[in-house]
């Protein structure tokens, strides 16, 4: 895949996927993002889209011709976004709303007749967070109905697509924008999730375990001489896959007590 000649060294060299960008890099990238909407005809739309926006960290809604904006209907979508509503930039022509904007990406279902290279979100969204993290960049989305127009269209240095259902790839405004966001903030390297630390339990802590299962199960009937050895083998593999914690060791434990006691009462009882 041919990179364009705009595109400078230093994000030809992250074509490839490979995320090089600092903290400082990617607080700026999101920042120099601009999600630009033309002749949104519907406010909840606009609302809806700020939310997206914000859940995934960008802030910069610009607003080309909006056939109902302010309006109640889209503070009501945004929810907790509001602040992205109220901040939106309104424009009144395309010129306006990219102004600066060193990369403008299009975002179409229908891409059958662009001359520009059209790309999937994920392999798109690296180079905007790349161009983003020096100078501003836009995303650019059509009309709900009509989608991007041809004067639109030659604005945009290539275009994305979202590879969808073939038989039904209509997608609602705020879902494609939900989208984009996602793969941005992915692209930027906030995707990860850090899983909490696992914290296994002593080796001695384990075997103790071990000896007072194996008394318990020996105490209530469950196991038999003869399959002792076998089953105890199985139950060892099957709890060191889990790498038991302490805590759930004292957990498992207390359940062994109290059956043991349980079992120990009900042996008391007289046969009736």
């Amino acid at each position: 895949m041919v990179i364009p000649n705009f595109f400078n060294e230093r994000l030809a060299g992250h074509f490839n996927g490979k995320q090089v960008l600092n903290k400082q890099d990617v607080t700026k990238s999101l920042a120099n993002v601009r999600v630009v909407l033309s002749h949104t005809s519907h406010p909840g739309n606009i609302g809806a889209a700020a939310r997206a926006m914000k859940t995934m960290g960008l802030e910069h809604l610009y607003l080309i011709n909006p056939v109902r904006f302010p309006d109640k209907q889209a503070d009501i979508m945004a929810v907790s976004a509001v602040d992205v509503v109220k901040n939106a930039v309104v424009c009144s022509t395309l010129d306006e709303a990219l102004q600066g904007a060193v990369l403008v990406v299009g975002v179409s279902a229908r891409v059958r007749d662009v001359s520009q290279e059209v790309l999937t979100p994920r392999e798109a969204m690296p180079r905007l967070i790349q161009q983003a993290s020096q100078l501003p960049v836009a995303l650019l989305f059509g009309a709900e109905m009509s989608g991007l127009t041809n004067e639109e269209l030659v604005r945009c240095q290539f275009m994305v697509t979202i590879p969808a259902n073939p038989e039904y790839s209509s997608l609602n405004l705020a879902s494609a924008v939900q989208l984009l966001s996602y793969e941005l903030r992915l692209a930027a390297g906030l995707g990860e999730v850090e899983a909490p630390e696992l914290v296994p339990a002593p080796a001695e802590q384990l075997e103790r375990y071990f000896v007072h299962l194996e008394a318990t199960l020996g105490e209530i009937g469950f196991l038999r001489t003869q399959q002792t050895t076998k089953l105890m083998y199985k139950l060892r593999r099957l709890y060191s896959r889990a790498r038991l914690e302490q805590e759930e060791i004292n957990i498992l434990r207390g359940i062994l007590t109290l059956t043991s006691e349980y079992h120990t009462n009900q042996s008391r009882k007289p046969k009736q």
